[in-house]
């Protein structure tokens, strides 16, 4: 059973790696990115709430993206693992994450952080953005993005470090030369 978070930068990756690692790990990825954009596209409350925030490139606020991960965290599918995937993102999240899973007398296994240039990291975003038609990914509203990342995440990221949890890879290249590095920290974060 293998309960983790990816963390990483805007760009890095993340959402393609996450895919991988939940196939080949048989846990079930969860994105708050995803969720947030397919309520968006529903026009529900939180996506209409949420996609303010989004279109400016801040963050959802706390107390709507923890209750929508207390929801998703308490369905059955998670049982067997999961891969967290855009949170947490602050550290009031890392400590609501704590209290959600020290509920149910678990913790998580690793937390993979994706590392990247931001210049590569501006330059990947705004191809995206081409490709997808994506209203959050101009060059403003992303360096904006990359700024709250280094300001508020990587005081999440140290907070692992510190709980000897963290298992940093490089997200520049191939995508399937990443998604190899990626399995091997796995693998051995997980033999330690």
């Amino acid at each position: 059973m293998t309960r983790m978070l990816i963390i990483g930068p805007p760009g890095s990756g993340k959402g393609t790696q996450a895919e991988r690692i939940s196939a080949r790990l048989g846990v079930v990825p969860i994105s708050t990115g995803d969720i947030f954009r397919a309520n968006v596209k529903g026009e529900t409350p939180l996506g209409i709430e949420a996609k303010k925030y989004m279109d400016n490139g801040d963050f959802v606020p706390d107390s709507v993206t923890n209750k929508m991960v207390r929801d998703r965290l308490s369905e059955s599918d998670v049982e067997n693992g999961f891969l967290l995937d855009g949170y947490p993102r602050t550290v009031a999240q890392v400590e609501y994450l704590d209290q959600i899973l020290s509920e149910g007398d678990e913790k998580l296994d690793v937390v993979l952080q994706l590392t990247a240039d931001d210049e590569e990291l501006v330059s990947r975003l705004l191809g995206r953005a081409k490709e997808t038609g994506r209203s959050d990914d101009n060059e403003a509203v992303i360096r904006h993005r990359l700024d709250l990342y280094h300001e508020q995440t990587e005081a999440v990221v140290a907070q692992y470090a510190d709980r000897g949890i963290l298992t940093q890879v490089d997200g520049i290249g191939a995508i399937d030369e990443v998604t190899d590095r990626v399995l091997q920290a796995i693998e051995a974060a997980q033999a330690v």
